[in-house]
């Protein structure tokens, strides 16, 4: 059997489930397993169902938004690895992770290639058979450089980017061409660090805890929808080095959750916030 996800987000409103259910049920179709959640504040309705079946997918989606609220967004994908890019700078911790769990099979995702602004990463992708694209931004603005990214990532049929300690702010316009299909890792739990080296700015502050978020990636610096997030207690025993391979260590575990979250469709994003199941 084939197996699919569907999800809806619509205007709450009295017997969706049963209309939702009937319409699969007279189709053939089984609900393996089902999560629905009401924002009531808004009056909104998400569902989320993994169903098997032969199904007409245009068929299904066409007789769903003939009995849901017009505002209904209706979703139905095949359960299929996601194709992805990772983007990189210098920093190997999150790639490194990325590359076993997707060489160990562990990663529901194709990683189509690699692209950084340094050659540093580029050993490392090897040793998977992973494509590297350097694209140097040294004497180029950021125009030209995101203009010269951008003709790499077309070169390929992509679902998501991974921003994996991708050191660089994303124009509008960069952003724009792959809305709600940017995640980026980040130290979130050290907003009042910026720069080159929070850990250590974190650790002569004294900071009693570290930890980090995944995001989805939007106009506003680090304010995207998160998706998920973990914090680690530290104390005045750990130096800025020990510090930071703490955190390093919370970096990879968070992304790599976000990442299993979102490529198994388990994401609704509303009002810049996601309501996760």
């Amino acid at each position: 059997m084939n197996k699919y996800v569907l999800k809806i987000k619509c205007s709450d409103e009295k017997g969706l489930i049963h209309k939702i259910a009937d319409v699969l049920y007279s189709n053939d179709l089984n609900i393996e397993k089902n999560n629905e959640f009401v924002d009531g504040e808004n009056k909104k309705f998400f569902f989320r169902a993994r169903i098997d079946g032969l199904i007409d997918s245009q068929k299904i989606v066409s007789e769903l938004k003939a009995v849901m609220p017009k505002d209904a967004e209706i979703t139905l994908v095949k359960k299929v690895k996601k194709k992805i890019i990772v983007l990189v700078t210098k920093e190997s911790h999150c790639l490194g992770d990325i590359l076993l769990k997707h060489d160990s099979g562990e990663l529901n995702a194709d990683i189509q290639a690699v692209v950084s602004n340094y050659d540093i990463l580029r050993p490392l992708c090897q040793k998977f058979d992973i494509p590297y694209h350097c694209v140097l931004s040294e004497g180029m603005s950021r125009e030209e450089h995101e203009k010269a990214v951008l003709e790499v990532l077309g070169g390929y049929d992509v679902d998501y980017l991974v921003l994996a300690k991708y050191m660089r702010i994303l124009s509008e316009n960069f952003v724009s061409q792959y809305d709600q299909r940017i995640i980026n890792i980040h130290h979130s739990f050290l907003p009042a660090f910026i720069g080159a080296n929070p850990y250590k700015q974190a650790h002569k502050r004294g900071v009693k805890i570290i930890g980090a978020t995944a995001h989805f990636v939007n106009n506003n610096l680090d304010e995207g929808p998160i998706i998920a997030q973990d914090v680690i207690p530290v104390n005045h025993e750990l130096n800025w080095k020990n510090m930071q391979r703490a955190g390093k260590n919370v970096e990879k575990t968070v992304l790599s959750n976000a990442l299993d979250l979102v490529f198994d469709d388990k994401i609704f994003v509303h009002a810049n916030k996601t309501i996760v199941f």
